[in-house]
């Protein structure tokens, strides 16, 4: 399994994920298999959790302001410093 730094983006992710989920509900791997695409799931879950409350934190800056502009650094995805 890839770790958490190998997600690209947002769709990839999503898409990842529910190729886990459907083959987790397959039901036809080995116990160590499951645990693995598991551990996988939640991290993509996590990592889409958050690209989401970076997206509706962005939104809420937008909204409060009226206007158009660029989110502190702190809520850009692209930061090395937000894992």
């Amino acid at each position: 399994m890839s770790d958490a730094s190998s997600i690209k983006d947002f769709e990839a992710a999503i898409a990842e994920l529910e190729s886990v989920v459907k083959k987790l509900e397959e039901g036809d791997l080995a116990l160590e298999q499951s645990l693995a695409l598991y551990e996988r799931g939640v991290q993509l879950s996590r990592f889409c959790h958050a690209r989401l409350e970076d997206a509706e934190r962005r939104i809420e800056i937008l909204s409060e302001r009226g206007e158009l502009r660029p989110a502190p650094s702190s809520l850009n995805p692209d930061d090395p410093e937000r894992g």
